[in-house]
Parts: structure tokens; C-alpha cells; sequence
């Protein structure tokens, strides 16, 4: 962070500055003031690591609220995206390109009125500029820049030096409201491209960011994972804790509800899978996932909210989210299953008895759903194995350890002893012939 605050003292004697970066904002742990309060000086921030998160996003770009831009670019080795971008006059602009298609074609004066940003460039001098300019290259010569403004064909515009091409024009004359200039760009070789972009004279117009990308780039989600992750948390063991400690009444129709609210009860009053699963909930919040090499020969831990290695702390980010898809895809998963499996064997089945019942198909749904979330905590294991060694597979007690405890559990449920459940039996059976 130091190095960062002495860069951006650095740079900001700088008309401007363009900030350079793997990962977005919000993926960055920093301490206050935060990185992007550091970068609020800079023009634009251009990044990947999301990249079109799977073209799922072909444009993720936004402004921060401090004026800076942050531009999430393709990525290269599979989509072969890349940018170029130019000053001009010190207004920014940038085209987001495939490499491959010609002609390439970039308008900077009048500049796109979404990019515009009056805290860090003189928009002013769009009103005082005496000439439309764009730059147009392409593996063939250029033959033809055709410019027009609200549809309206303004002329050819013709060449100045290199890749800029310049079309005399008055910006009076458009400057009330939004307007939309369209370049159309064709070389020698036939090939034709147009661009085109929304730009407006007047500084206080603005035109917005798509909401979803401003959304996922602006939003603190680390701090939205540890919220989730402790909601989930606590409202399992309120679950476990209320249910242990209040008194069992059934009054109503024998519903999904009300056999569930028994199920639970069942579940909160018998010691070994109450205290099973209170102490998986606790161990996914407290205690280490696994040991084993970080990375390259340095051993530490991972717990949920960070890890420990080689003697340093790193806050968690991404193990929030891991916690929350052990809890979403195997956690509550097995203690509802745990549950239903109770409520069979309270109807006064056993194992091969239950699979006797007429709805057969719902008891084997029920079973397979707990199958393939058992698979993927296996695939899981065999992840952790693949990622950080030997050693942190063995030494994981909520991968590798849990995967072994659970047949256990569910082997438990249906071997119990049946004078264990002889209380909650009886009870159900009255409730259901009252």
C-alpha cells in the first residue's frame, strides 16, 4: 500500500494517469483508506481476472465513485481480446477489439459521453474543438472515412499523418441534447467496419453504466460472503439450539411442516446428532480446513476466515465463499437428510422397509440427491489433493475427515436403537390417529 500511495503522489502531477492491474477493485484486500480512494486520481483502471466471466458479460466496465474508470478487458488467450486507447487533447478514449478484425477504428474527438468524466479531463474543450478525429489502420491501406451525426452524413473525412483521419466540423451546432456519431471505416482489401458512440456538448449530461456491471464490479462481495456465510451459520445452530431445548408439541395436519418441525426435534434431542452437527457448524466456522504447503515449501493453515502461512495472517476473501458452498452443498444438505432419515425410522421403518413404500420414487430421489452431494465432497477431497498436496488431504478434517464421518452418521441413523426413538414414535403415531 505504500508503494502505491508514493506512486500515486508520483503521478499526480500527470495531466493523467492509467492505472494497470490483473485483478478488479473488489477482489483487492487493502487496508483504509482502500485501493480504489488510492487510484482516485487516475483516469482509468484496466484490468481482467473476470474478463466477460465466461461471455456471460461481454462488457463489464463502470465508474467508480470517486471518477475512475474501471474497464475489464476479454481475455486474450481464448477470445484474443485486446484495447488501445488514446488521448486526445487529454480526453480519453479506448476501443475494446478481436484481434484478427480489420480495419481497426477508434473515434476520439467528439469523445463517448458514457466515459466521459469531468473530475479528470477538460470536456470543455469539446465545444472549442474545430475538427471530428479518428484513428483508422488496418493491414491495408484505409480508402474511405465516412462520418455521420444523427444519421446525418457530414462527409468524408480526410487524412492527416499515420492512423488519424480529421473531418472539419462545428460542435455549436450540436450543442444542445445527446447525439450519435457513426464512422463508418472500409481499406483496400473490401473489408468495412463501423463504430459509432453516444457524445453530448454539454457537461452535465451523463448516461449511466449497465446496472448489472456496475454491480458486480462495485460491490464489496467479499464483505457480502462474510455476511451470508454468518447468517447461514447462525441460523443453523439457532435451529439446532432452539429445537434441543424447546418442548415437542404436535397440533395440526400431519403436513410438510409439521413433520418436518418433528424431524428437527428428533434430530436436536438425540446426543449424537445433535452434538455431531453442532460441532461440524462450529468447526466450519473456527476451525482449520486443512494443513498442508500454501504454497511453494511454506506450510500453513486454512481456516474460514483466512490463512495462515509461513508465520503471516492473509484475510479471507474467497474462503467465505468456499464456507458458504460447504454449508449450501453438504452441511445442511446431510443434517436435513439426517432428518428425513429420523422421520422413516419413526413411521417404524428400517432401512429395507422404507424402500418397500409406495413412493418409491420420491425415497430414491430423496437418497440420490444425497448421493451426488456426497460425490462432490469427494471431488472436493480429490480438488484439495490436486491444489495443495498430500498432506493437506489428510490433514483436512472438514474434507477428508467429514467424508469419512458421514457414512458413519447415516449408518447411526438407521441402526438406532428403536427404544431410543420409542418416545417420538409414540408420539407420531397418536398424532396421526387423532
Amino acid at each position: 500500500m505504500e508503494e502505491l500511495l508514493l506512486l500515486s503522489k508520483e503521478s499526480s502531477r500527470s495531466n493523467h494517469s492509467i492505472w494497470f492491474g490483473h485483478y478488479t477493485t473488489f477482489t483487492v484486500l487493502s487496508p483504509s483508506p482502500g485501493v480504489r480512494s488510492i487510484m482516485s486520481s487516475a483516469t482509468a483502471y484496466l484490468c481482467g481476472h473476470l474478463h466477460t466471466l465466461g461471455g456471460l458479460m461481454p462488457v463489464l466496465h463502470t465508474r467508480h465513485f470517486q471518477g475512475t474508470l474501471e474497464l475489464e478487458l476479454g481475455d486474450w488467450k481464448n477470445d484474443r481480446r485486446y484495447r488501445i486507447f488514446a488521448f486526445d487533447h487529454d480526453l480519453f478514449s479506448f476501443a475494446d477489439l478481436i484481434f484478427g478484425q480489420w480495419p481497426v477504428v477508434l473515434i476520439t474527438n467528439p469523445k463517448s459521453l458514457l466515459y466521459s468524466c469531468p473530475k479528470h479531463e477538460p470536456l470543455e474543450r469539446l465545444l472549442h474543438s474545430t475538427h471530428i478525429r479518428v484513428l483508422a489502420f488496418s493491414l491495408s491501406s484505409i480508402t474511405s472515412v465516412t462520418v455521420k451525426i444523427d444519421g446525418v452524413h457530414l462527409g468524408q473525412a480526410i487524412h492527416l499523418s499515420g492512423p488519424i483521419f480529421i473531418l472539419k466540423w462545428n460542435p455549436r451546432n450540436y450543442s444542445n441534447r445527446t447525439h450519435n456519431i457513426e464512422v463508418i471505416v472500409q481499406d483496400s482489401a473490401g473489408r468495412s467496419k463501423s463504430v459509432h458512440h453516444i457524445f453530448s456538448l454539454q457537461e452535465d449530461n451523463q448516461l449511466r453504466f449497465d446496472p448489472l456491471a456496475s454491480y458486480i464490479l462495485l460491490t464489496d462481495h467479499c464483505m457480502v460472503a462474510r455476511i451470508l456465510f454468518v447468517m447461514i451459520v447462525l441460523i443453523q445452530l439457532f435451529i439446532l439450539i432452539i429445537f434441543r431445548h424447546q418442548r415437542l408439541e404436535l397440533k395440526g395436519p400431519p403436513g410438510f411442516v409439521n413433520l418436518t418441525t418433528f424431524s428437527l426435534h428428533v434430530l436436536s434431542k438425540i446426543n449424537t446428532f445433535y452434538y455431531s452437527l453442532l460441532l461440524l457448524t462450529l468447526y466450519t466456522v473456527l476451525g482449520p480446513w486443512f494443513i498442508g504447503e500454501i504454497t511453494e515449501g511454506k506450510m500453513g493453515c486454512c481456516f474460514s476466515f483466512g490463512i495462515f502461512v509461513d508465520g503471516h495472517f492473509l484475510q479471507g476473501s474467497v474462503t467465505f465463499i468456499v464456507g458458504i458452498l460447504q454449508l449450501a452443498f453438504f452441511n445442511i444438505p446431510l443434517m436435513a437428510y439426517l432428518c428425513w432419515s429420523l422421520l422413516q425410522r419413526c413411521f417404524g421403518h428400517n432401512f429395507r422397509s422404507h424402500l418397500r413404500q409406495r413412493k418409491y420414487l420420491k425415497i430414491t430421489a430423496v437418497h440420490l440427491l444425497m448421493l451426488l452431494l456426497y460425490i462432490w465432497q469427494i471431488y472436493s477431497c480429490y480438488f484439495l489433493h490436486m491444489t495443495y498436496g498430500t498432506l493437506a488431504f489428510f490433514f483436512s478434517p472438514l474434507r477428508s475427515w467429514l467424508t469419512l464421518l458421514t457414512p458413519v452418521l447415516i449408518y447411526c441413523v438407521w441402526t438406532l436403537n428403536s427404544k431410543e426413538l420409542g418416545t417420538f414414535t409414540v408420539q407420531l403415531k397418536n398424532h396421526l390417529n387423532s
